[in-house]
């Protein structure tokens, strides 16, 4: 009789709670991928952005974009770069001459302007921002249109 309760009630119910679980849990991950690929920029866009990682950034960053310690800071998993999408436009477009902390680690390195309009910015960033074990979404040219390009 046990064996009956267990067979037809307690198994079912587990298995049922099991798949409900495991796929409706998944509803508010897929709101937030919708939204990601929504605002995901176009291969065309992605394509300008390795082109440009490839000819400008590469030399310091690398092409797995570790960096060259202790001057130039990783790319790949840092926490500055994904911690302020924008600062990261405005660097490419502008330049930085200022010590900045990347993963614990002060980088004292000067950085030229990379790019000479925010569509080349934006693309160059989404490109990092994705790649090399990044998952860091994306930014919109919208999101970046006070950002003044300083005169070179």
């Amino acid at each position: 009789m046990k064996t009956r309760i267990l067979c037809f009630f307690v198994l079912p119910g587990l298995l049922s709670l099991t798949l409900l679980t495991s796929c409706g849990g998944g509803k508010s991950t897929d709101k937030q991928a919708a939204v990601q690929t929504a605002n995901a920029p176009s291969a065309e866009q992605m394509a300008l952005g390795k082109s440009i990682y490839e000819a400008k950034c590469k030399l310091c960053h690398q092409s797995a974009a570790q960096g060259l310690p202790p001057v130039w800071p990783p790319l790949a998993g840092s926490d500055y770069l994904l911690g302020d999408k924008k600062r990261a436009v405005a660097q490419a477009l502008n330049g930085s001459n200022k010590d900045i902390t990347v993963n614990g680690v002060v980088f004292k390195g000067l950085m030229p302007p990379q790019v000479g309009t925010a569509d080349s910015a934006v693309a160059v960033i989404n490109y990092v921002l994705n790649n090399f074990g990044n998952n860091g979404g994306y930014i919109s040219a919208d999101e970046v249109k006070d950002i003044v390009i300083n005169p070179r």
